[in-house]
């Protein structure tokens, strides 16, 4: 078997387009409009569309939904701000939906 060489990425699920670091991950447990959802620190490689409020699961919270900047493909969405004290952890990071990346050199 051939060594992995470089980092464990994740990648648009539709053009193949580098959108995340597997060290990046902060949780697995996360819930997207799609089903299972991951949450990151940082992405790459994305366009970060318009704010909006949005009732999710855990609140209220500021959001915009986030593309593959090279398709074009909704992966998830950033979290802009969480107006509960106790969801304040998540600005300024990114969820990604499983559905919508691929893991690449795992």
């Amino acid at each position: 078997m051939g060594e992995v060489v470089g980092p464990r990425l994740y990648s648009c699920c539709n053009c193949g387009n580098h959108v995340a670091l597997h060290d990046d991950v902060i949780s697995k447990a996360f819930q997207g409009r799609h089903g299972r959802a991951f949450l990151f620190s940082h992405a790459m490689n994305v366009n970060v569309g318009p704010k909006e409020d949005r009732h999710l699961m855990t609140g209220l919270h500021t959001v915009a939904d986030v593309y593959c900047c090279d398709c074009r493909e909704v992966l998830g969405w950033k979290y802009e701000r969480a107006y509960e004290e106790t969801q304040k952890y998540k600005e300024g990071k990114f969820i990604l939906e499983k559905s919508r990346i691929v893991k690449e050199n795992w």
